[in-house]
């Protein structure tokens, strides 16, 4: 499929970057080509050659440069054919990138998009602009129909097929813009979405570039929030704080100190709207008394510093755009759940007649779960409300509704520090764990512990503990499941749900398994992150366990119970116990296809495991391996992980009668997120 417009700045990189998600959930191999690109400077190629689906070079993926094709565009179009076709066959889909009107910028642009299209046999898939380039000012339906139309007309006279429309930066009605433009055609389908200021917005950081400003205090990390306005600060105090807007960069003289100082203070009452940040123009040195004063305060708020006078700082701001490919994180992942919100991608896809693989990627996997906990959405409590990764996946996850969530925590510092980093929490649930429910919860604790001595003062005392606080929340039905250890031990973690949630009918133990997603498949790992030595009996209620979490996530078990050798070829204490823990899986689970003692090339690979275990149903094909100690288990998964590229999903703890998983130290926002994703289908599961 072709990505086309008929003008600039249309924002056809959310278009891509939703499409690229899209296909890497639906096909194994996706491919990025961009038939005219502008060299080293081509944010939007190597964005999109950024994405983890994407395993192509920059020169691959080029055809040829805005220069060759004003020197002679027949040429050009020939040398771009034969540069698609030299990759084409490597992949199931592959997304071609149109021309930004940045370079060639002529009526005819559209128009040699359509003969790339037509040339490489590719659908177009139409951007419209909902607000005017040149006069930035919203196009209403009758200006957006007039504009297909003439796009419209411009494919059709260079035989392009024209596959979908979606009008972006939709700032007047989209329901109207989408009913009108489909009166144009009534096979292609038409999306709209809307515009969102935030996505259009600069940082903080960029605007430092624009007005040669150094960052003199504050933190670092919070220059890639957006900016939402700008106030120029040229007036006295009590103006100024009328003035004050959410988002807002704050213009002030540097010689001003009684504005910079009252502009601090009300960002730290929490009574005024959360500002981006201060510029400080002019190019004076801030007074000593005023500098000491803001180094006592220990000021988040970034504060920078430009030679600039007002004049020239306003107007650097004023023509600085942002850009979503220079964007954090969270504002791609709002661009990507905004694409996804306005437009079927599904419908999308299979009109352009894009079949699913069969083939289970890593992203295919993850797209699995985020659905499937979506579908039946849970409430899931994060503990660790004051660590910034937690608060950024906490909102990634109400937005792409994985599930409800609750953070513990003070509400005022929560919420803050969210209003620093850019992240909506107006959805979330924030509990203090002295608040009002403390003592229902401690009541609660103190009768399942009463058999070991524990008194209501000493449970009070216990359960502000967050991780304690959290597993009431989940024994008592006010949350379905948690997720915690970016900030505590595995073992601080866990505790307090062996003490008070217990392991459900018929299981002995808790144990863990990861989720392995390799290149093609998933596979289960258990136990490689509990047990060190489990007996015979533990290693069969291991191997249940795992079967049980595997059916979960959609993966069919065929059980290896791993050991250094194959069948009845090996002897030994550690062979003899494996043996053991076969039998018993086999006894208590005889609707279990199981195999054991095997080793692990015999029970993954197909070949081998005809010549070791010939007839044997698991042999070559098993999918949840169990591990006889914790040894093996741990290091071969990361073995496996570093080595194959796999990802690696987990600890997923199991046999709990209610979810509980740890986190990582080290973990990262997609780990947290993917986190909640399991546990929420655990959840659902039970």
């Amino acid at each position: 499929m072709v990505i086309a417009s008929a003008e600039g700045h249309t924002g056809k990189s959310i278009v891509a970057l939703g499409l690229v998600a899209a296909l890497s959930r639906r096909v194994r191999r996706v491919g990025v080509f961009r038939p005219v690109a502008r060299g080293a400077e081509d944010d939007v190629l190597a964005a999109l050659l950024d994405h983890e689906a994407i395993d192509l070079g920059p020169e691959e993926a080029t055809g040829v440069s805005y220069d060759d094709v004003h020197r002679d565009p027949e040429a050009a179009l020939a040398t771009i054919v034969e540069r698609f076709h030299a990759i084409e066959d490597r992949f199931d889909a592959m997304v071609i990138l149109g021309s930004d009107y940045t370079d060639v910028a002529s009526p005819t642009e559209l128009g040699f998009n359509a003969r790339i299209a037509a040339n490489l046999g590719a659908s177009v898939v139409l951007v419209l602009g909902g607000i005017d380039p040149d006069r930035r000012e919203p196009r209403t339906p009758a200006d957006l129909q007039q504009l297909g139309q003439l796009a419209m007309d411009e494919l059709a006279s260079s035989h392009a097929t024209l596959g979908a429309i979606i009008v972006n930066r939709a700032a007047t009605d989209p329901d109207e813009a989408v009913r009108t433009l489909s009166s144009l055609a009534a096979d292609v389908p038409v999306w709209a979405i809307p515009e969102n200021p935030v996505l259009g917005a600069p940082t903080f950081g960029q605007l430092l570039e624009a007005t040669r400003a150094t960052l003199t205090s504050g933190e670092e990390a919070l220059l890639d929030r957006e900016v939402l306005g700008v106030v120029v600060a040229g007036m006295s105090m009590e103006n100024v704080l009328e003035r004050l807007i959410e988002g807002a960069v704050i213009v002030i003289p540097a010689d001003r100190s009684d504005v910079i100082v009252g502009t601090l203070l009300a960002q730290q009452s929490g009574t005024f709207p959360t500002l981006s940040g201060i510029i400080l123009n002019g190019g004076f040195e801030l007074a000593a008394p005023v500098q000491r004063l803001l180094d006592g305060l220990r000021v988040t708020l970034p504060v920078a510093a430009s030679p600039l006078g007002t004049y020239d700082t306003a107007r650097s701001i004023a023509h600085t755009r942002g850009s979503l490919l220079r964007g954090t994180r969270q504002r791609r992942e709002l661009a990507l759940a905004t694409f996804e919100d306005r437009v079927d991608v599904d419908a999308l896809l299979e009109h352009l007649h894009v079949s699913p693989t069969t083939v289970i990627t890593p992203l295919i996997f993850e797209h699995q779960l985020v659905s499937r906990a979506r579908a039946n959405r849970r409430r899931i409590v994060l503990p660790e409300g004051s660590d910034d990764r937690v608060l950024e996946a906490a909102s990634l996850v109400l937005r792409r509704g994985i599930a409800d969530i609750t953070l513990l925590g003070e509400e005022e510092q929560i919420l803050g520090r969210a209003a620093e980093l850019g992240l909506d929490l107006d959805q979330a649930s924030i509990l203090s764990t002295s608040g009002p429910q403390l003592r229902g919860y401690a009541e609660e604790y103190a009768r399942l512990r009463a058999h070991k001595g524990m008194t209501l003062e000493a449970a009070l005392d216990r359960v502000k503990d967050v991780s304690y606080f959290g597993t009431m929340m989940v024994q008592t039905g006010d949350a379905d499941g948690m997720v915690s250890g970016a900030m505590h031990t595995t073992a601080h973690t866990i505790r307090p749900s062996f003490e008070v949630i217990k392991t459900k009918p018929g299981v002995k133990v808790v144990s863990s398994v990861f989720l392995m997603a390799l290149a093609d498949r998933v596979l289960v790992y258990g136990d490689c992150a509990v047990i060190p030595e489990p007996s015979p009996e533990e290693l069969a209620d291991i191997a249940i366990t795992s079967a049980a979490t595997a059916r979960e996530f959609g993966i069919e078990p065929r059980v290896a119970m791993l050991s250094y050798s194959t069948g009845e070829s090996g002897s030994g204490a550690e062979v003899d116990r494996v043996r053991e823990a076969t039998a018993l899986v086999r006894e208590r689970a005889p609707e279990l296809l199981v195999a054991g003692p095997i080793q692990y090339d015999a029970a993954a690979d197909p070949s081998v495991g005809a010549k070791k275990m010939p007839d044997n149903p698991v042999a070559g094909n098993a999918t949840v391996f169990v591990f006889p100690d914790l040894n093996t288990g741990n290091n071969t998964y990361k073995a496996v992980q570093r080595s194959a590229g796999a990802v690696a999903m987990g600890p997923v703890l199991q046999g709990l009668n209610k979810p509980v998983n740890d986190l990582s130290r080290g973990a990262t926002v997609p780990d947290i997120v993917n986190t909640i994703a399991i546990t929420a289908i655990q959840a659902g599961a039970k």
